[in-house]
């Protein structure tokens, strides 16, 4: 098996090229090799998939990815750090023609040169859960993966209706896919250790449940609910409905009880009142 980055050729690599991580680019990179491979497995990436990695950093986790998914797109803001990986798979016996770089802003992607099968990325916190739902939104084409977020994150991400951690992206996730918790990440797998714990977030893509002005409205509706998220339904839609008699009226046209609140409510219920909403 190919040997993998360690924590001294990271740090050499860095020192080369004049990279200070910056909390501004959410730059803590990972400096363990078992975790990578733990990462790879735990996305089930297999030889014929075109693997999608945002945010590579110095490339410990694209090595991975390239041992086993069948070619690799990796997406990286910072030039001097897009530049150096080909060279770096390279040195570690890879053959670089295997790895498309993409120097761009994540949140600015909306094409990309092939059709990715699976996202296992290492996310800067700041801006996780945005950069996720606009892939998966995006590329249909991603069957599955997993991401490395902070662990408030990965549980507000994987979360069930009635618990603290749920809210709006627990909702708007599961528009596209499964999410589930796939164990956690110790502090010191990274450089610079950061002062926050990290989980991993799974997920299986499931076919939409319905098109993309259904999406927008039932969006509308969870952001709603969410926002004001102690009030009860009928009063945290009201603004959005013109009143709280309306959306009272709404809510038990979709067979929903206007007393409860955002976070009583699956996907589905929430589908069910953008429905009664248009056929008003």
């Amino acid at each position: 098996m190919t040997g993998l980055l360690g924590a001294s050729e990271i740090r050499e690599i860095a020192g080369r090229l004049g990279v200070v991580p910056t909390k501004k680019l959410g730059q803590n990179f990972v400096v363990d090799a078992n975790t990578c491979r733990r990462i790879v497995k735990s996305a089930d990436v297999t030889d014929t998939d075109i693997a999608l990695e945002i945010g590579p950093g110095l490339g410990s986790l694209t090595l991975a990815l390239l041992e086993t998914a069948a070619s690799v797109v990796v997406i990286e803001i910072d030039a001097r750090l897009a530049t150096e990986l080909p060279l770096t798979a390279e040195r570690h016996g890879f053959n670089p023609e295997l790895l498309t770089v993409i120097t761009q802003d994540a949140l600015t992607v909306n094409e990309l040169p092939m059709s990715p099968t699976v996202l296992v990325a290492n996310l800067p916190y700041n801006i996780s859960v945005p950069v996720l739902l606009n892939f998966l939104a995006k590329f249909p084409t991603l069957r599955a993966g997993v991401v490395m977020v902070q662990s408030e994150v990965a549980d507000r991400l994987a979360a069930k209706p009635n618990t603290k951690s749920y809210g709006s992206p627990s909702v708007k996730a599961n528009w596209w896919a499964d999410m589930s918790l796939a164990g956690t990440v110790g502090r010191t797998i990274f450089w610079p250790i950061p002062n926050v714990d990290s989980a991993l977030v799974k997920f299986v893509r499931h076919p939409t449940p319905g098109d993309e002005a259904l999406r927008k409205a039932t969006f509308a509706i969870i952001e709603a609910a969410f926002a004001q998220r102690r009030k009860m339904l009928r009063g945290a839609l009201s603004e959005l409905f013109g009143s709280s008699a309306a959306a009272s009226e709404i809510m038990v046209r979709a067979g929903i009880d206007p007393t409860l609140r955002g976070e009583a409510l699956e996907l589905a219920q929430f589908i069910a009142i953008a429905n009664a909403a248009q056929s008003a």
